[in-house]
């Protein structure tokens, strides 16, 4: 998969709440009700995201998990980052 165009990317995002692009990565910050319902979306999304065989740069700090997708096989953002960036809301909204 190539890389996208970053006028390509920014349009992409103008669907999608809270995410922002800095250049070579899809970045955005998931806050829930405690560290239980982090972790339980971190969970819920794993076999999903191995579905997928692609998988985010994310951290957990108790309420809060941070993702930055991109495709380092490329060195940016491709088709693939935006579905697991799709992936990632869905999970997050259930």
């Amino acid at each position: 998969m190539g890389l996208m165009e970053p006028d390509e990317i920014l349009a992409a995002l103008t669907e999608w709440d809270g995410w922002t692009y800095d250049g070579d990565a899809l970045i955005k910050t998931f806050t829930f009700h405690d560290f239980a319902a982090a972790i339980d979306f971190m969970a819920t999304a794993r076999p999903r995201i191995d579905e997928l065989n692609h998988h985010p740069e994310w951290t957990n700090v108790y309420n809060r998990v941070d993702v930055r997708l991109n495709s380092h096989d490329v060195g940016g953002v491709t088709e693939r980052d935006l579905k697991l960036a799709q992936l990632l809301d869905d999970v997050a909204s259930a």
